[in-house]
């Protein structure tokens, strides 16, 4: 006796069923139309945005260097990652050199004064000589004109009080001597005094430190050899290069989010510096992002940033409905069952949505997944898309 393997009646219970099937369809005179998912279009927000990736950098970096040279660093008193404000010390450098001078020079201060005080003693006593000399010339010279005086007590008395005007002269020009004497002495006092003041390195402004070069122990050879940097007032932003035609689209102010490097939730920030300079070598400007709160971010470290262009409500409708072709973008609508290719006017393409400037309206229900599988004047069994 002849036996099916289970296989084998399976085999002919299905083609038993498709030749009844398709004895069943060509009976009614109807082909079974093929189930597609569909789309209804809609108005909703739809964000153009553009993405940029570069590396966190300081807003402002302060160099912090030494004014005076020859000084060894004898104490540091900050550390890399501290926050500072303005005026702070941040190192001092030796000064046993400059308190040497400041003795030195306070001697000369005092030694000045005193030759002051002197010279005013001698003028006073100058001008106290002269007028009796002058008394006693006018006396003289009265005794002479009654012809009592001789000509030789004239000429004594005469050349007396001429010798004590002179020194009156001399007092009064040791005077001005040891007042230039005591200025020079102030000023190189103020010069020293300045010299103290730098050995004491200080904050120019609030911030981080970011980097400590100073050592303990070395000598600054050279004016201007940088001991520390600081991130001013702590702002950080991420510098990225954005190719020319994203570029033009970008404004001051505008809004983004920023990820650095092992971070797991986006930074609030704001578009603050458009570079007017394009390479032309890789045909890329700078942009730089201004971070709303940078603390505990890395300098030199990744970042990756989107920038809000616009936002706006409009027609979208999936990009995967949408088949770009050499006549234009097109859409295949369905109404009534029926297939219908349809050229669109594309906008804004933003999380897998694209904005149809024409060509669609609300509710729209289109092939969620366009493809040339499906012509002009099929017809469909539309399935939503969940």
């Amino acid at each position: 006796m002849f036996r099916l393997s289970a296989a084998g009646a399976a085999l002919l219970t299905l083609s038993l069923g498709s030749a009844f099937g398709a004895e069943a369809a060509k009976a009614s005179g109807e082909r079974a139309a093929p189930s597609v998912t569909v789309s209804t279009v809609a108005r909703q927000p739809i964000t153009d945005t553009v993405i940029v990736t570069g590396t966190l950098v300081p807003r402002e970096e302060i160099v912090v260097a030494v004014q005076i040279e020859g000084h060894a660093i004898n104490e540091i008193l900050v550390e890399e990652g501290d926050r500072v404000t303005a005026g702070q010390v941040l190192a001092r450098l030796s000064r046993e050199i400059i308190d040497s001078a400041l003795a030195q020079n306070k001697a000369q201060i005092a030694r000045a004064e005193a030759g002051i005080a002197s010279a005013r003693s001698s003028i006073v006593e100058a001008e106290a000589n002269l007028a009796q000399a002058q008394s006693s010339f006018q006396r003289t010279q009265a005794l002479r004109n009654q012809g009592i005086a001789s000509a030789e007590t004239y000429d004594l008395r005469q050349a007396a009080a001429q010798q004590t005007e002179a020194r009156v002269l001399v007092a009064r020009e040791q005077l001005r001597l040891a007042e230039a004497d005591k200025a020079l002495a102030e000023a190189q006092r103020g010069e020293w005094m300045i010299r103290s003041a730098r050995t004491e390195i200080k904050a120019p402004a609030d911030g981080i430190i970011s980097r400590r070069t100073a050592r303990i122990g070395s000598i600054a050879t050279s004016v201007g050899e940088p001991l520390f940097r600081i991130i001013k007032d702590g702002a950080i932003e991420l510098e990225a290069d954005v190719a020319e035609t994203n570029l033009a689209r970008m404004a001051i102010g505008q809004k983004a989010m920023v990820r650095p490097a092992g971070r797991d939730v986006d930074l609030a920030a704001s578009v603050r510096l458009i570079a007017p300079e394009i390479t032309k070598t890789t045909r890329l400007g700078r942009v730089r992002l201004a971070l709303d709160k940078p603390d505990g971010l890395t300098i030199g470290s990744f970042g990756r940033g989107i920038i809000e262009i616009s936002r706006k409500d409009a027609v979208v409708a999936p990009l995967s409905a949408v088949l770009f072709t050499a006549e234009g973008p097109r859409v295949q609508v369905v109404k009534d069952g029926v297939v219908e290719s349809r050229t669109i006017v594309p906008g804004v393409r933003a999380g897998g949505l694209l904005e149809v400037v024409s060509g669609l309206q609300p509710g729209d229900q289109i092939v969620t997944i366009s493809g040339t599988f499906l012509r002009n004047g099929d017809r469909i069994t539309p399935i939503a898309a969940k």
